[in-house]
């Protein structure tokens, strides 16, 4: 045999009998790894429930451990959001939100609690989340479930104001406070009507208009409360549950349409019917 030679196998052709590929490597490890990649990849779930553009698209699911969970469908892949605490599942510093660590530390402190960088990114993170959630239930009709959400957004926002570190960093989440009061409203509103209690249900609007224009009058802008959009939506809600229900306005609003009107007999009425409303013992 020449120097340098190797006896051939029987194998000649070069086939692999030993289980490894050309570089040495075991067939079971390409199995493995070709399993890990196919069960990161998630092809599979955005073909079979695609994107439509212009349209909030949300479903329910299971978790492996039979948990609830709900998905959100973006042009580029999905949101994945737990039912209840914080909508990504963690629990910053041990506690249910942010929020929640926020008021535990901020009742520990000696000195008024004043937000840092690092503390105003977090809430930031935490607002957008919520954000999402709250738009998940309102598309599946959870009502409740979207009211909660809100006024953790609402009671985080008064937070965020009452130790703001700047009155920049405060103006650039008050500017949502509208939104998110709208969708509260539309939310308890919409709850208390499946109910069946549409009187409370006016009610809770009322409430969410009043909020409202203390709030534009908050900010010096009285004028333009009737003709904001968000406020012409809610008492369009509003207009549609008395007549779906066929609930009377209060005499006040009457009156107050009478004389926007010039309809001056029919005002007078309604002042005195308001009137003898109002006389002890009537």
């Amino acid at each position: 045999m020449p120097k340098g030679e190797n006896p051939k196998s029987d194998n000649s052709e070069g086939e692999n009998t030993d289980g490894k590929d050309a570089e040495g490597r075991n067939d079971a490890s390409g199995d493995i790894a070709r399993r890990n990649i196919a069960s990161r990849n998630i092809d599979a779930i955005l073909r079979d429930w695609p994107y439509q553009v212009g349209e909030i698209v949300v479903r329910q699911i299971k978790g492996e451990d039979g948990r609830d969970l709900l998905q959100m469908r973006l042009e580029m892949g999905l949101l994945q959001l737990e039912f209840d605490g914080r909508p990504d599942g963690q629990k910053p510093e041990g506690y249910d939100t942010y929020f929640d660590y926020l008021k535990s530390l901020a009742l520990g402190e000696q000195e008024p609690l004043v937000l840092n960088e690092h503390q105003c990114a977090e809430i930031d993170r935490e607002f957008v989340q919520f954000y999402h959630r709250r738009i998940c239930w309102l598309t599946l009709r959870e009502f409740h479930r979207a009211t909660r959400d809100a006024d953790h957004s609402l009671e985080l926002m008064d937070f965020s104001r009452q130790h703001s570190p700047d009155k920049e960093w405060t103006l650039l989440h008050e500017q949502y406070r509208p939104f998110v009061l709208f969708h509260r409203t539309q939310a308890a509103a919409l709850a208390v009507s499946e109910d069946e209690d549409p009187s409370k249900a006016i009610a809770e609007i009322d409430t969410g208009l009043e909020r409202m224009r203390e709030l534009f009058a908050e900010h010096d802008a009285v004028e333009q409360y009737e003709e904001n959009e968000l406020v012409v939506r809610l008492t369009e809600l509003r207009e549609s549950m008395r007549d779906h229900y066929k609930i009377e306005p209060p005499l006040t609003d009457q009156l107050a349409d009478a004389i926007a009107a010039e309809e001056y007999e029919l005002a007078a009425r309604l002042r005195d019917e308001i009137s003898q409303r109002d006389m002890p013992g009537i």
